[in-house]
């Protein structure tokens, strides 16, 4: 492909950037004071990050990473309450015509749905949501003392970002419901144990965006062609997966169990949980 050109920046909002070179795109989380915590204006970010790139025939691979001491913290509390009411939270609890997917699942499967390769540079924390946007890429290259962790059950709430999905594809069943049921922290090492991590890396980012310039250097069509079966593989219950989030977590968010999970938390003392009602 030639000598290696110079990047060039474009910055999607002040929570998200995206540099080009030589086919490679760099995005990254740009929230660094907050560990890249999710709120809205990053969900919206994201969905418009990966949208502006599927429309980029130049860009061959993706390297999707978080600036500041991690890649994403997970969802921001203070974004809780909104993104669980249609009226405060942006329009992110509405599927557009024609998705599969609302906008806050968007922001994870925007990339699982680019027709060119994603790597995710992980460190720091990817929890919860941060999880599940590594999950929705096709390698994760993460660094071995990386807290992870499937975090959602922990605040009374389930996976609903695509997480359900794409976790499962790549763990076997025991293991994806003994992390989401527990909502354990675990470490790099592990999650490469469990098959969570593609690779380890002591610089996860240098090292993501070496692969993705190996896999630009690819015929981009037989690429794109891969990565197409590969989805069809993997993804073809999607839409009734992602359906199924969407009607399990509206049970959830706003209950008396999901609130009392989260006060908990925030009083730094064990939960109080009702019995369900059967």
């Amino acid at each position: 492909m030639g000598a290696r050109a110079v990047w060039q920046t474009a910055r999607v909002s002040e929570r998200v950037s995206i540099e080009v070179s030589d086919g490679v795109a760099h995005v990254q989380l740009s929230r660094p004071d907050k560990r890249n915590a999710l709120d809205i204006p990053m969900f919206e970010a994201l969905a418009g990050a990966g949208a502006a790139i599927a429309g980029r025939p130049d860009v061959r691979c993706v390297v999707l990473s978080g600036q500041g001491p991690s890649f994403c913290a997970g969802l921001d509390l203070t974004a809780m309450a909104a993104i669980g009411d249609a009226s405060e939270s942006g329009g992110l609890v509405t599927v557009d015509e024609g998705r599969i997917t609302h906008r806050a699942q968007q922001a994870c499967w925007v990339w699982a749905e680019l027709p060119i390769p994603v790597i995710a540079a992980v460190h720091g924390h990817a929890i919860g949501g941060g999880i599940q946007l590594a999950l929705a890429a096709d390698v994760r290259v993460v660094h071995p003392d990386t807290k992870l962790s499937v975090r959602e059950v922990y605040y009374g709430l389930i996976p609903d970002m695509t997480g359900t999905l794409t976790l499962s594809r790549l763990v076997g069943a025991d293991v994806a419901r003994e992390l989401v049921y527990t909502a354990r922290l675990f470490d790099g090492r592990e999650a490469k144990e469990l098959g969570v991590a593609t690779r380890l890396s002591d610089r996860p980012v240098e090292d993501a965006l070496a692969l993705a310039a190996a896999i630009a250097e690819r015929s981009p069509d037989a690429v794109r062609g891969a990565k197409s079966l590969f989805h069809h593989l993997h993804y073809a219950d999607a839409p009734a997966a992602f359906a199924a989030e969407r009607r399990v977590i509206g049970g959830l968010i706003g209950g008396e169990n999901q609130r009392e999970a989260v006060v908990a938390h925030f009083e730094q003392r064990p939960p109080r949980f009702a019995d369900p009602v059967l």
